[in-house]
């Protein structure tokens, strides 16, 4: 198994396997397009799926104390890319959960203060990934990135989620193929 990856589920089981950490994605998301971010998603890492959603989903609406905060990261990729994966994968994974027992789950987490767990993404539709690709647009456009770079984002997301997709049996169930095949 590979660091990135570990059983199904946003916590939970699904019907869909999910075996790559939404923030595997984003890493290797921001590592293809805005380099200059990866020290703004390591500094993310160290922190819980939830706690980072709730951060970079704020709005500036607060005074910081340096007089700047996360409003300023606004037209950043690290934020638009973690937001809308998160988002897909959370979407895919809720018609799988119900919706009481994660309520139940979220509340026991809490009260044994256990950090929550990992969300992960599950293998996306065709369609899906479309619909990621048009939200993955929407949002950087509407956090002030320009058309051309909100494309080569949607396309690296989609790029990357295609990837994480199990692939298809080879010819021998998914024996290797050598140079004579």
């Amino acid at each position: 198994m590979n660091p990135g990856t570990a059983s199904p589920g946003n916590g939970g089981p699904t019907s869909r396997a999910a075996t790559t950490r939404v923030r595997d994605v984003v890493r290797d998301v921001v590592a293809a397009t805005a380099p200059e971010e990866l020290l703004l998603v390591d500094g993310l890492a160290g922190l819980d799926d939830g706690l980072v959603i709730r951060r970079l989903g704020r709005r500036g609406t607060r005074r910081e104390p340096l007089g700047f905060g996360l409003g300023e990261i606004a037209a950043l990729v690290t934020p638009v890319v973690w937001l809308v994966i998160d988002e897909a994968a959370r979407r895919a994974g809720t018609a799988a959960v119900d919706g009481a027992a994660a309520r139940t789950k979220t509340v026991l987490r809490k009260v044994f203060r256990r950090p929550a767990a990992a969300v992960f993404v599950p293998d996306l539709s065709r369609d899906e990934l479309a619909q990621v690709h048009r939200r993955v647009l929407e949002t950087a456009v509407e956090h002030g990135l320009d058309d051309s770079r909100a494309r080569l984002i949607a396309d690296a997301v989609v790029g990357r989620l295609a990837l994480a997709a199990p692939e298809p049996d080879g010819p021998d169930d998914g024996a290797p193929l050598t140079k004579n095949q």
